[in-house]
């Protein structure tokens, strides 16, 4: 199957400005492919304000996401794979997902700092768990 992240990205961002909100995404800036204003990014992650009088052109395809902005003055076309994007929430009131990693997508780097294959973590019935990001 198809990833379900492009489509959330979507959905979720045409729900936060239906609501009158603004949409920020989180990003990992140490994902291949993705190419953010660099001098912005802390702890190897970005937040971009994603509304539209913020950027140009958003496109979010099944891929990327891409749109053009101004950083400092300095415009810049921004790309981000995807699989970078690691939440997606209203400014205003912090509503929104935050994404793990889908079973079957690539990881960013395909090892854990051990240099092995990591393992997905379970509660012992089984299911999947979330963490909130702040």
């Amino acid at each position: 199957m198809n990833s379900s992240r492009p489509y959330l990205v979507r959905a979720l961002n045409e729900w936060i400005l239906d609501n009158d909100c603004t949409p920020y995404i989180v990003v990992d800036a140490g994902v291949q492919g993705v190419q953010v204003p660099t001098e912005h990014v802390a702890n190897g992650q970005i937040v971009l304000n994603i509304s539209p009088g913020a950027v140009r052109g958003l496109v979010v395809g099944n891929g990327a996401l891409e749109f053009s902005a101004r950083f400092g003055g300095v415009p810049m076309q921004v790309f981000i794979p995807l699989q970078a994007v690691v939440a997606i929430y209203a400014k205003e009131n912090g509503e929104g997902m935050v994404f793990g990693s889908e079973p079957g997508s690539p990881d960013p780097d395909g090892t854990d700092d051990h240099g092995t294959p990591p393992q997905q973590e379970e509660r012992p019935n089984g299911k999947p768990t979330l963490k909130v990001v702040k």
